[in-house]
């Protein structure tokens, strides 16, 4: 360089996106933020997607706002299980040898204390540990903590004790959801009698109804639509199929047997042959006569310890379906040697 005042040269290393139709330059791009797309304003030709918008955030969400124009955004989202507004600090309980932030952070749990909320973090805990404790799935848990949510926001149920409503909540969860336990599971659970269980269980069923009368009565004097979504329907008692699945699993039997279990079981209700039977005793019949059929037999006994019933009342379920074997028992699961009917017990 003969100037010394002169720049060097320098190689241009900053990469240019241009539009391959139009080929402008300098490029007329437009970042669309509603849609995440990078287009070219004058073709039209989307040239990117996905794009951040890295603009300041000017609104609020706030349904409390009350005309105060705050943008800020912070903190988690709202937990609808949960009362109030959610958004709170808390002081830190370490800070040395002066102990002045313990005093601070006793002096804010005065202030904050919210009983309600802490009754029902103490519920909702409760719940989870008993669902994950008899691996029931997650969804159970939340619908059974948006039960008991309904019931302390109406205050009622005053004089029942709350680990009375948790089980009847469980309950209810548990049959809604297409994973039904029987009273003696959740007495096995929770350590609240089965009468008691019974008693909530009818008792909530007729709560959960008047709500739904109530909002829907509250829509149409306002003139809106009847959102039936969230609305709680009774369902029928526990289905003997669902239980001959569940304890096939914990006996270890193979997936045809299982299959033929429900099979007898959904013959037996149309056949009239266990009629006013629990449940309970219907699937273990049913499982123990698709487990002699199929050369697999369980005793009673074995059954018994994962149906709760006794083995008694399992002999005596099976000596109502004996005589009935051949309308129970479908031939095509005789074929080819797989099953014998000379191979049931005899009543």
């Amino acid at each position: 360089m003969a100037n010394g005042s002169q720049e060097t040269w320098k190689e241009n290393l900053n990469n240019t996106m241009i539009c391959p139709e139009c080929k402008e330059l300098p490029p007329n791009l437009k970042e669309e933020f509603a849609s995440g797309d990078m287009v070219c304003g004058s073709c039209g030709l989307v040239l990117g997607d996905r794009i951040v918008d890295t603009r300041s955030e000017w609104r609020t969400f706030s349904n409390d706002d009350q005309g105060n124009d705050d943008p800020s955004r912070v903190g988690d989202g709202a937990n609808p299980l949960l009362n109030g507004s959610q958004l709170q600090t808390s002081i830190a309980f370490n800070d040395g040898a002066n102990g002045r932030s313990r005093d601070l952070h006793r002096a804010q749990n005065k202030a904050t204390h919210d009983k309600s909320t802490k009754t029902l973090l103490a519920a909702y805990k409760e719940l989870g540990a008993f669902c994950d404790s008899i691996s029931i799935p997650p969804n159970v848990a939340g619908y059974a903590k948006h039960l008991f949510k309904k019931v302390d926001d109406a205050k009622a149920f005053k004089g029942k004790s709350q680990d009375t409503i948790i089980a009847g909540c469980l309950f209810i969860a548990c049959r809604q959801l297409g994973v039904p336990r029987t009273f003696r599971e959740i007495f096995a659970l929770t350590k609240v009698s089965k009468a008691e269980i019974g008693r909530i269980f009818k008792a909530l069923e007729k709560f959960f109804d008047s709500e739904n009368r109530k909002k829907k009565v509250m829509a149409e004097e306002a003139g809106e639509l009847v959102n039936t979504e969230d609305d709680y329907v009774a369902k029928q008692s526990v289905d003997p199929k669902a239980l001959c699945n569940r304890f096939c699993n914990q006996l270890g039997l193979n997936f045809r047997i299982t299959t033929i279990s429900q099979n007898i079981a959904e013959r037996a209700d149309k056949v009239g042959s266990l009629a006013g039977r629990s449940p309970l005793s219907i699937a273990a019949a049913c499982i123990y006569t698709a487990s002699h059929l199929m050369g697999q037999p369980k005793s009673p006994k074995e059954i018994s310890g994962v149906a709760g019933v006794s083995d008694g009342t399992i002999r005596t379920a099976y000596k109502l379906m004996y005589p009935m074997r051949e309308q129970l028992i479908d031939t095509e699961w005789l074929g080819e040697g797989k099953g014998d009917l000379g191979a049931l017990p005899a009543a």
